[in-house]
């Protein structure tokens, strides 16, 4: 009897650990994740809290973009590519809800499942995926989808993708992703990667694709027609295979999305005035308030809407370029920043209405905290504090000018900083270095941009005052992305929206190894260890304290290190559209942001 007792003990303790090499303690299939916590919506939810369920379908929305483009592939480098198609024309395993910082829901797979550690984690595909040419959505298309992106697809792809020990088919519909390094966001970023129909590629070059091929997708909406340079029109598929899933549901109701390119915004807001346009995103407050006065305005025909968001400012100004010498002295930075007279300028431009860009993550809980770092963020920043410029640990504040033209506050600061860092102005009223050297570099510019080009002209005639003698360049859309993927200016307008979940993006942004990639977003060219710590933090943070903490310190370095000198932001989106054009009167978090418009929206008569 007792012989028999420890034989059943045995084969329980044996099934027991087969069991447990199976399906890993902790881990089970699940409807969502979220970074951290549960998601906040439960299994069963109907729809998404910002979307009308009941939005009827039909009807265009026509945006309008200033540039070109001779692409349609955009997970390459290779290209100009509308930067909607990313997100209208190509689905993922998982979708996000904007009415949260960072939570996701089953879109092309069913369900989600990792340990607790996350070091992988497992999808299932719903078995009615479907392609828009009706083929179903395999797990070797998946499989695929992130080899490819991983390793010729878009820079973007690649440093998750170097995180992936090992990635495969585990059953007839689910895929594993085991990971190499702790990263807690990784399950999350893998549910977000663009899945492609692999045999649409046999035998074609996925890195040099460019305009003579239309993706196909898995997407609600399907490319219908183009001209290189002018036009995309995008059809809502009528086969679409998810449209009654509870994260579809109330969004994707236009039945055309129409994107028109100009090679002006002047011409782009006659086209909106004139009709050719149906919706305009404005970023200048003072244009909104004196030029959006026409009379279809007046008829009620276009109607004005502000649209409130909670995410961070995120940064907008003139990025400097620290492979060259000249910027490589962060009191030079400091010097530019310094003479960049904010207050005129905003005056100028906004009516002096938009609020300035203080830091990174502004505008949000994420933001750094005025005065000297405290708590975890100064334990967090302790190891650097050798290597950090000032402000980062003792408080870094901009300056503010008498908002007169001159700002003589700014200059003197400015020109001590210059002494300091070894340029004077000569007897020719030029700044140079002891060698004689003048103190010189090329802002670079892109056509159409009008409101860069009047800023530009103020702030160089303010450097002027200095001796500093900068030379402004404009070209066209081709050139522009030529020339900032191989990181070929001094200065230049610079624009990076942030989140509230920031993550693995951030070493895309700011990391060591982006600066020497080109067509990488590390404009700046900052090789920051403090800061690439700060977001390790970030990526393992285990609670939600760890993580503003993190955030916070972040901030503080890419702030304190002086790489851009920072515009405005808009705490509020504004945004015109024709009558017919609705939206739901609950907005999420984010506001006007991917997901938003033309998502949510839909076309009442």
């Amino acid at each position: 009897m007792i012989t028999n007792l420890l034989s059943i003990l045995r084969n329980a303790a044996l099934a027991l650990a087969l069991a447990s090499l199976a399906a890993p303690l902790g881990a089970e299939p699940r409807h969502g994740i979220a970074m951290y916590g549960d998601p906040a919506l439960p299994p069963d939810f109907v729809s998404l809290p910002h979307v009308n369920p009941d939005a009827p379908t039909g009807g265009r929305i026509v945006q309008g973009e200033v540039g070109s483009f001779d692409s349609l592939n955009p997970h390459i480098l290779k290209g100009r590519v509308p930067w909607q198609l990313r997100f209208l024309v190509h689905e993922s395993l998982m979708a996000r809800s904007y009415d949260e910082p960072f939570s996701l829901y089953g879109l092309l797979a069913e369900s989600i499942e990792t340990d607790e550690d996350r070091t992988w984690v497992e999808f299932t595909l719903r078995e009615e995926a479907r392609f828009s040419d009706g083929s179903p959505v395999t797990v070797e298309d998946v499989l695929w989808s992130y080899e490819t992106l991983g390793t010729v697809g878009h820079p973007r792809y690649h440093g998750s993708w170097a995180k992936v020990a090992r990635a495969e088919a585990v059953g007839p519909r689910t895929v594993r992703f085991t990971f190499n390094e702790p990263d807690r966001e990784l399950p999350l970023i893998m549910g977000l990667r663009p899945i492609l129909k692999k045999a649409q590629w046999e035998g074609r070059d996925f890195a040099e694709s460019g305009i003579d091929i239309i993706p196909i997708s898995s997407a609600p909406y399907v490319i219908d027609d183009y001209e290189p340079g002018r036009f995309v029109s995008l059809r809502r598929n009528p086969d679409y295979w998810g449209a009654d899933l509870p994260i579809r549901r109330g969004t994707n109701n236009i039945d055309e999305i129409r994107m028109e390119f100009f090679g002006d915004a002047g011409v782009m807001f006659e086209a909106f005035k004139a009709g050719l346009l149906t919706t305009m995103r404005e970023t200048n407050a003072a244009k909104w308030d004196e030029q959006y006065d026409f009379p279809a305005v007046q008829s009620g025909d276009v109607v004005k809407s502000l649209i409130p968001h909670q995410r961070p400012s995120g940064i907008s100004g003139f990025v400097m370029n620290t492979r060259l010498p000249v910027f490589a002295d962060w009191r030079v930075r400091e010097a530019m920043i310094q003479a960049f007279n904010f207050e005129f300028i905003n005056q100028v431009l906004n009516g002096g209405e938009a609020p300035r860009i203080t830091s990174y993550f502004s505008n949000s809980v994420l933001g750094m905290e005025s005065g000297p770092a405290t708590g975890l963020v100064a334990e967090y920043l302790a190891p650097f504090a050798g290597d950090l410029p000032p402000g980062a640990i003792d408080g870094y504040a901009l300056p503010v000018s008498d908002g007169s033209e001159r700002n003589r506050a700014g200059i003197r600061a400015a020109l001590a900083l210059l002494e300091e860092a070894g340029w004077t102005v000569a007897g020719d009223g030029v700044m140079k270095n002891a060698g004689g050297a003048p103190l010189t570099f090329e802002i670079l510019l892109t056509q159409g941009s009008t409101e860069n080009q009047r800023i530009t002209d103020i702030y160089v005639s303010a450097l002027n005052r200095l001796g500093i003698m900068p030379t402004a360049t404009t070209v066209d859309g081709a050139q522009y992305k030529e020339r900032t993927t191989e990181f070929d200016f001094g200065m230049t307008p610079y624009t990076r929206g942030l989140s509230l979940s920031p993550g693995n993006e951030q070493l895309l942004y700011w990391g060591s190894e982006a600066a020497d990639t080109p067509g990488s977003r590390n404009l700046m060219g900052m090789k920051s260890p403090a800061a690439e710590a700060m977001i390790d933090r970030l990526l393992n943070a285990t609670s939600r304290e760890e993580f503003l903490a993190a955030a916070r310190a972040l901030d503080r370095v890419l702030t304190s290190g002086r790489y851009v000198v920072p515009f405005w932001h808009n705490p509020v989106s504004r945004l015109a559209h024709v009558r017919q054009l609705k939206y739901p009167s609950r907005l999420p978090i984010y506001g006007d942001w991917i997901g938003f418009q033309p998502d949510v929206w839909w076309y009442e008569e």
